[in-house]
This record gives C-alpha cells, structure tokens and sequence, in this order.
C-alpha cells in the first residue's frame, strides 16, 4: 500500500469524524448554556493539553504532516483560537490542506528525509517513519484525547461520530 493512501484518506476521514463532533460539541455547549471557555479549557488531568491545544494539535499532525510528505511547507496556523467555532474552522483548513496534497507527490517522499519541528528542536526522519511512527500516532492520540474531553462533558457522541464516514460501511 502507498503511503498516500495509508495517510490521507484516513486523515480525510477521522477529520471529518471530528468536524461533526466538533458541531455536536458546538450545539451542546449553546444548548446547556456553558460558557464555551468550559470545554475551550478543559483537560483530563492536570498535566495535559486543554481541549483547544488537543484540536490544534491533531489539525497541525494532519496538514503538516501531509504538506511535508508532499514536498511542500507546511506554514500552520497560529494556535490562536479563542472560540468552539474558530476550532472547527481549524479543522476546515487542515482537510483542505490535506485535501491539497497528491498521491505522486506523497508517494514520492516515503523515502526521502522529513524535517519537522518537535519543541524547539527540528528533527529529521524518513518519511514512511515520519508518517507511521511519529504523525500518525500523535493525530491519533490528540483527536482521541478531544473527543474524551467533549465525551467527559456530556456531548452526546459516539465511535462512529469519532471515525467518521468509513470506506464500505453501511451509514447507521
């Protein structure tokens, strides 16, 4: 299997798991009548990401990581977001940019060296290793980690909101 088409449909798919989450998380809060900062804020634990860092992180895994294998730079957006909405128009902009990459450019850089940033520091790795051993598991883990956080706070959402539309599954 490619390694466009191990990645990019796949972040094609949860993001558009998380788009709907993220509208469901939108209703609640109106709904309930919380203040947005609630859920913008909230963690798991003490020592973790709040739940906006946990979206900006599982949007910047996903667009950047595509844009590097591409070939491209990957210029992220700020982490600024300051509202539910602005967090689902982050999601918007990541499928765009994952929807911008191609699968010969993908493909073409499975091999090639990826540098990124980690913290302060750029690492460099091969970009099949990048893509499995290093992006992949941190989008996994952050969108998780954001779904757990609106799932703790009573947003009614399940698995198949979380995995989104899957390729060859019946629709519920």
């Amino acid at each position: 299997m490619s390694l466009y088409a191990f990645s990019v449909p796949t972040y094609q798919q949860v993001l558009g798991g998380m788009l709907n989450v993220m509208d469901k998380a939108i209703a609640h809060v109106a709904a309930k009548k919380y203040d947005p900062a609630f859920i913008l804020n909230d963690r798991l634990f003490p020592d973790m990401f709040n739940f906006a860092r946990q979206v900006q992180s599982f949007t910047d895994h996903a667009a950047g990581s595509s844009l590097r294998l591409a070939g491209k730079e990957a210029n992220l957006p700020a982490r600024d977001e300051t509202t539910l909405e602005a967090l689902r128009e982050r999601i918007v902009k990541a499928i765009a940019a994952v929807n911008s990459v191609s699968a010969a450019d993908v493909d073409a850089h499975a091999n090639k060296p990826i540098t990124f940033p980690m913290g302060p520091r750029q690492v460099t790795m091969n970009g099949t290793e990048y893509m499995m051993h290093f992006a992949f598991p941190n989008f996994y883990f952050h969108a998780t980690t954001a779904y757990d956080i609106l799932r703790h706070r009573g947003v009614e959402v399940g698995k198949r909101d979380f995995l989104g539309v899957v390729p060859g599954m019946p629709k519920a």
